[in-house]
């Protein structure tokens, strides 16, 4: 397999945080920021365990903790303090290999006095065990014999942005080897134990100091010239999440015991082989004359790996992962609408375990609908660890007003309730898990439908669902939002459906659904072919939006107006009608879909990461494209851009989920029952895809190559395939080609 490579081939202080995010690593249990060993200026570092949430105090929402720093050191060179920054860095070569999740990092020093430093760093997080990480750095005096001095172990100094979250309930060494700190959140009541151990290549005067939060080993030694020196170093991590608090020091002491025998090299093996079977399974192959759109695929296919809590179905994925603090690692509607896609078309298990965390934290969600004088459940905008709604209440000040903004979504941006049921829905028509459905799935939908049931309000016979925000977060407040009324009816539509499927006895509520499936109102298609986005979006005003346009991605539209002014213009933040047109392309004729395309497309200056990829989606099946391998490649660009400050809090998870969804997209896959249609439209610059895919207990591989597509099932049940105008029926092991202008052939393997 082709290595899978991002690099970095300079020092630059600027970038210094976009690459900590780029490059993290993880497995799902927790993620390690990509920064660099040394302590910079403005460096970011995170390290952050999957469920792991604490506030400071009741009024603040809780967030996800910056866990004590256990990669950075700190050397002494003949007695002084070594900087990178104070001399000179040469044939310097960072890279993530996301093929093997290892960072490698190689660079060569030259002081102002004429020594010479080797130096290279090699980090992973382990994929085969969630509890491990490990490192190793080697440094050789190439040009004269120096005294080295080495410096490193658990840090406990680390905040987020300022906030403690942490307690320190323990911190020893054992055996004279192996570090171990034990720490509780102050409010949270969850136990993390960190276990650490070092193993150097020579004889090293080694001490241990615990001071300031800090527990670290002190080594030095005497190198000759041209002699490197190495330093292992293996970390364990355990939390209340995973056993008893009482059992976490020895379980992490015996893990750490464990990787220092097996050394780096054993694990990196290990873990390489776990890397192998992911991407050897779940790769998607591009040849492109554009070399980014293979780099962001596997770029957005590593990282929605290390950022699913795979092993505990109370956790769920946050909008930045586990790579840094941006959205204090809440919960959005991200996870369902824009990443559990992924999982579900490949592992979707992984995907059934993202559905049980909503389901649950019903109670909680129950609890927040009675709140707001609503029945059923109200997902929360934001959530955490518990499932209330983590959403501030204030966004920063405004230094020009010196006024804080009250954050408006969690007060109205509702449609997270019917997107959570849609997910469920969506779920159950690609695995026809009854199981689920009938245990957990029909139970949520219930729930989710009592809610709109009782968010409606009665106007002139019809139902209306008043004062809400749509995707669009540059509308607020307004009636009608297409989007959230079409996405209601669906859902209360699926579920009458499926409460008559699974002998669901509740007359009452059966009959109230129908009511208001024959009484809600739905924006319907006007004279001028829109569908209006609300009730007042196109009488409102337009203006020249080109020069926001040009500065996509920075709400910089938000400097020369309020948002009060912003909402009383036709301005779009994201796809919103667009996002409708997505989810359900059958409701709307081709025309009407590309003429509301069109339109609204002029009017949205997107502002999201989400926006990009979906109006890429329905421009392709509007005829556009052109225009869709336009945005494609601008979507791939929203982390892996030239911009030094695009990721600095985190990674856009739901881009790189919707990156893949656009991939899929040209291929034009539609499931109906247990037939796949297929009507590729791949960008011309693509001269050859392969993509896999689960669909219904069957595992399929699809490629587009020299202008024929090759649909082959590697197991599961038979299954009808629709391709160029021919049906086909696919049994086991088998590969058809399919030519456009030809019959097809078929082969057995």
């Amino acid at each position: 397999m082709k290595k899978l490579k991002l690099s970095e081939k300079s020092f630059d202080l600027q970038k210094l945080n976009k690459f900590g995010t780029l490059m993290t690593l993880g497995n799902g249990y927790m993620g390690v920021r990509g920064v660099h060993e040394e302590n910079l200026p403005i460096q970011r570092r995170g390290f952050f365990i999957a469920g792991i949430y604490n506030n400071t105090n009741e009024e603040e929402p809780e967030e996800i903790v910056n866990l004590p720093d256990v990669l950075g050191v700190e050397l002494e060179i003949d007695g002084r303090p070594f900087s990178s920054l104070c001399g000179k860095i040469a044939d310097y070569q960072r890279t993530l290999h996301m093929d093997r999740g290892e960072i490698t990092h190689d660079y060569l020093w030259k002081s102002e006095c004429g020594l010479q430093l080797q130096l290279s760093f090699h980090r992973l997080v382990a994929k085969h065990d969630q509890h491990a990480m490990a490192s190793r750095i080697t440094l050789t005096s190439l040009n004269k014999p120096v005294h080295l001095s080495i410096r490193t172990g658990i840090d406990a100094q680390q905040t987020n942005h300022g906030r403690q979250h942490l307690k320190e309930e323990n911190v020893r060494v054992h055996d004279e080897q192996y570090m171990q700190g034990v720490y509780k959140t102050t409010r949270s009541d969850q136990s993390i134990v960190l276990s650490a151990a070092c193993l150097y290549s020579h004889t090293c005067n080694v001490n241990y100091v615990s001071k300031n939060r800090q527990l670290v080993s002190e080594a030095s030694t005497s190198l000759r010239e041209a002699e490197p020196f190495t330093i292992e170093k293996f970390i364990s991590v355990y939390t209340s999440l995973d056993e008893e608090e009482k059992v976490l020091p020895h379980l992490g002491l015996e893990k750490v015991k464990d990787l220092a025998a097996l050394g780096y090299d054993e694990i990196r093996k290990a873990s390489m082989d776990a890397w192998d079977k992911f991407w050897n399974e779940q790769r998607i192959e591009i040849h492109s004359s554009n070399k980014m759109d293979q780099l962001a695929v596997d770029f957005a296919q590593y990282h929605l790996q290390i950022m699913t809590p795979k092993h505990n179905n109370n956790l769920s994925m946050a909008a930045k992962g586990l790579t840094g603090e941006g959205y204090k690692g809440h919960v959005f509607w991200d996870t369902e609408i824009f990443m559990l896609p992924y999982h579900l078309y490949n592992e979707p298990e992984t995907a059934k375990s993202l559905l049980e965390y909503r389901y649950n934290r019903l109670f909680p969600a129950k609890e927040l609908a009675a709140q707001k004088g609503y029945k059923g459940v109200q997902f929360p905008w934001e959530s955490a660890r518990t499932g209330k709604e983590e959403t501030p209440e204030y966004a920063a000040i405004n230094i020009k007003t010196g006024k804080r903004q009250k954050v408006a979504s969690a007060l109205a941006e509702h449609h997270i309730v019917a997107d959570v049921a849609f997910a469920v829905l969506h779920y159950y028509k690609v695995t026809e898990d009854k199981r689920f459905m009938r245990e957990k799935g029909l139970e949520l939908l219930k729930e989710v439908s009592e809610y709109w049931l009782s968010r409606t309000v009665e106007r002139n016979g019809q139902f209306h669902i008043l004062n809400v925000i749509g995707p669009d977060e540059y509308t607020e407040f307004i009636d009608n939002n297409a989007y959230t009324n079409y996405m209601v009816h669906y859902v209360l539509q699926e579920t009458l459906k499926y409460m008559s499927q699974f002998n669901q006895k509740d007359l009452k509520q059966k009959a109230r659904i129908e009511d208001a499936l024959d009484r809600l109102y739905l924006p319907q298609v006007n004279e001028d072919m829109l569908i209006p986005q609300d009730d007042t979006f196109l009488n409102k005003p337009a203006i020249d939006l080109t020069k926001y346009k040009q500065t996509q991605g920075s709400q910089s539209i938000l400097l020369d107006y309020s948002r009060e002014e912003v909402n009383e213009m036709q301005v779009l933040k994201q796809a919103d009608v667009v996002m409708l047109l997505y989810l359900f392309p059958h409701l709307f004729s081709q025309d009407v879909m590309k003429r509301n395309y069109r339109y609204y497309e002029e009017r949205t200056i997107h502002d999201s990461s989400l926006s990009k990829a979906i109006h890429s989606i329905i421009a392709m099946r509007s005829g556009e494209n052109e225009r869709a391998y336009q945005l494609f490649q601008e979507a791939c660009l929203i982390d892996l851009g030239p911009n030094p400050k695009s990721s600095d809090e985190g990674i856009h998870g739901a881009s790189l989920g919707a990156l893949w969804l656009a991939v899929s997209s040209f291929l034009n896959m539609q499931f109906r029952e247990n037939t796949i249609h297929f009507d590729p439209q791949i960008p011309e610059s693509w001269s050859y895809l392969k993509f896999p895919f689960y669909y219904r207990q069957r595992k399929m591989i699809t490629e587009i190559n020299g202008g024929k597509l090759y649909i082959r099932k590697v197991y599961g049940p038979p299954v009808y395939v629709e391709a160029f105008g021919q049906r086909h029926y696919l049994e086991e092991d088998q590969l058809l080609e399919i030519d456009k202008l030809a019959n097809y052939q078929e082969e057995g393997s």
